[in-house]
């Protein structure tokens, strides 16, 4: 059965055992497909690259908020009532 790789690079299981670092260096900053018998089990990603998706979730939760409430009717509030 065919997979699409979402990486750049692939490796094994066994390459991953033999040397994680090494592994994730060969991703170049990017993730890494690590395969097993062929197909795509898991993507080994660096923190850099995790940490900035997070934060792209993050604003796209954030923007569906927004966009929730843009039909929203204004509240006059005065800075002493909060």
């Amino acid at each position: 059965m065919a997979h699409m790789i979402h990486a750049g690079v692939t490796a094994s299981v066994t390459e991953l055992k033999r040397n994680p670092m090494g592994t994730i260096a060969a991703g170049h900053g990017g993730a890494v497909a690590i395969l097993n018998r062929n197909e795509p089990a898991f993507y080994c990603v660096p923190a850099a690259e995790y940490e900035a998706m997070l934060s792209m979730i993050e604003d796209a939760e954030l923007n569906a908020i927004a966009d929730s409430r843009v039909t929203s009717r204004e509240i006059a509030v005065s800075l002493d009532e909060l």
